[in-house]
């Protein structure tokens, strides 16, 4: 049984707790948060749980052997640095960190402890996701030609941080994990229509090597909240509804042809498939159950998990990629991602 303790308990907090508090192998052993009211509720509903207002405490206690970070963005380095030193495993909230340069130090101080650093990506750990790397994977859909995502509603406005750390992470995070490829360069059209605050609506494309293109538009400023992806392949394509009760992914036997044949040059060209739609049935599982069960099985094993720093690492490099294409007004910039040189960070 590994005891953990959860530094932060606002939004997130209180899903990370109930979901630990119910996963097996995982004990919640102390939470520690600025508001004392918090706290009080905390021990109205979890009464054998130690809380503080010092994180510390949880650190200097010899017996929990993990932290959470559920923090503002601009903490994450400065706790998930102390956890790490302090020789606890570390789960860490997205984005890992505000810049690449501090995951890479997170990464190194994890690899050299030999801590196991999970990044909460939650959407990688959903039935929905997870089947659609199941179908990719199988070249279900033969060649991926594009992923089109809308993430957008009404709020939250954050303080910290732009719709690009808020929604387009999951999206980073999902594609980073679907297709197992990088994207090489990026190009983000973005404002902020309230000075003082970080951008809050943004339209951002992804160009990728193999000739895939992603294309995702993020907002806090529509009047309905939608979470709709498309990913089409030369043989089937996706659609993804996260806000769908039931049928959350369909796949469509749907797609085109092409023809270079000179005896039908003076007929039509593209041909189109229109076959069945099927939607898979999916595993319902709460996905922080999942990943609390894969964080318990990385540290019992040694395993690397799904969202390990590297992944995190490289939603962060993406992140500031698309910030200074939209600082930029759209400039392309190149994702060629960074690596440690004798201690150094390099192009």
């Amino acid at each position: 049984m590994f005891k953990i303790g959860i530094i932060g308990y606002g939004y997130w907090g209180p899903n990370l707790v109930r979901n630990f508090a119910e996963t097996p192998g995982l004990e919640v052993a102390g939470v520690a948060d600025l508001d004392q009211k918090r706290l009080e509720t905390v021990q109205k509903r979890y009464p054998g749980v130690i809380t503080t207002t010092r994180f510390q405490d949880l650190l200097e206690d010899p017996s929990i052997d993990a932290i959470a970070v559920a923090t503002p963005v601009s903490t994450h380095f400065e706790l998930g640095m102390a956890a790490l030193k302090a020789g606890k495993h570390l789960w860490i909230e997205k984005p890992m960190t505000e810049t690449s340069l501090q995951a890479h130090k997170l990464v190194d101080e994890a690899e050299k402890r030999k801590r196991v650093l999970i990044v909460d990506h939650t959407f990688v750990y959903t039935g929905a996701v997870r089947k659609m790397a199941e179908i990719i994977q199988a070249e279900d859909l033969g060649n991926v030609y594009y992923y089109d995502s809308i993430r957008v509603n009404l709020g939250l406005f954050q303080r910290d941080v732009s719709v690009i750390s808020d929604l387009a992470v999951h999206d980073f995070s999902i594609l980073d994990y679907l297709l197992g490829e990088q994207p090489v360069e990026v190009s983000v059209a973005g404002t902020n229509h309230f000075p003082g605050t970080p951008e809050n609506l943004a339209y951002i494309s992804l160009f990728y090597d193999s000739g895939m293109i992603a294309h995702c538009n993020v907002s806090w400023l529509a009047p309905v909240k939608v979470r709709q992806i498309l990913v089409g392949g030369s043989k089937k394509m996706i659609t993804y509804d996260d806000l769908e009760p039931s049928e959350k992914i369909k796949v469509y036997d749907k797609g085109v042809s092409f023809t270079d044949d000179p005896q039908k040059i003076y007929q039509m060209r593209v041909g189109y498939r229109t076959g069945d739609m099927w939607a898979p049935q999916l595993d319902t599982t709460e996905a922080l159950r999942i990943e609390g069960e894969h964080f318990v099985d990385c540290i019992e094993n040694g395993k690397a998990p799904l969202t390990d720093g590297s992944l995190g690492l490289r939603v962060v490099e993406l992140i500031e990629a698309a910030t200074r294409s939209m600082n930029e007004r759209g400039r392309s910039v190149k994702v060629n991602g960074t690596r440690m040189w004798q201690g150094r960070v390099v192009a």
